[in-house]
């Protein structure tokens, strides 16, 4: 799958979205990915789990993991395309990531993790503080759009589908055309 190709998926299925946006991040963008819209679709699924897994091969991880929830769906798909098995990183009370079946991890395992959408980073670095506990070793990350423009950096082969510079902003930090466009929450973070 081309990034072009990807860029159709989203488009088509109404998931990129123009506004004014919060992120889960708590930064403002007047982009947004709506992976709902495109990951309802079994087909696209999975053939974005198969671009996917395609990209990330070269690091032949024995786990692949992601977080809650859509990260979920990835894990599944990019792991049934490498021949991998995969595993879930859930928010518990505490608000800190966990495995609920920790035996799906151990030690010395090569793990990919893998999420939908990287803008900071923030899911990402839950699952691979994960992926250190339980002493496994993490060999690369994959996302399907990487709108942070390559500007993250978690010392491992990062693959995307879609990478695009998409700018977003601090709270203290939106532009007055942005600012004059009221917010649209699509997503659930519930961030203002």
């Amino acid at each position: 799958m081309t990034e072009t190709e990807a860029l159709s998926l989203f488009e088509k299925t109404g998931a990129l979205l123009s506004g004014h946006f919060v992120l889960t991040s708590g930064r403002h963008s007047d982009r947004y990915f709506e992976k709902f819209h495109v990951l309802r679709y079994p087909e696209y699924v999975e053939q974005l789990g198969r671009a996917l897994a395609a990209q990330c091969a070269d690091v032949k991880p024995d786990v692949v993991l992601g977080p809650t929830t859509l990260g979920i769906v990835l894990a599944y798909e990019v792991a049934r395309h490498l021949g991998a098995t995969a595993a879930y990183g859930e928010k518990g009370p505490d608000g800190k990531r966990f495995l609920r079946r920790p035996e799906h991890m151990e030690a010395g395992q090569r793990v990919l993790v893998v999420d939908d959408i990287l803008t900071t980073g923030g899911s990402i670095n839950e699952c691979i503080e994960l992926v250190n506990a339980h002493g496994s070793e993490l060999v690369g990350v994959g996302v399907l759009v990487d709108r942070s423009g390559g500007k993250v950096d978690f010392g491992v082969p990062l693959a995307s589908v879609l990478a695009l510079n998409v700018q977003s902003w601090a709270p203290d930090e939106i532009p007055d055309w942005l600012e004059a466009t009221p917010i649209t929450r699509p997503g659930s973070t519930g961030k203002k």
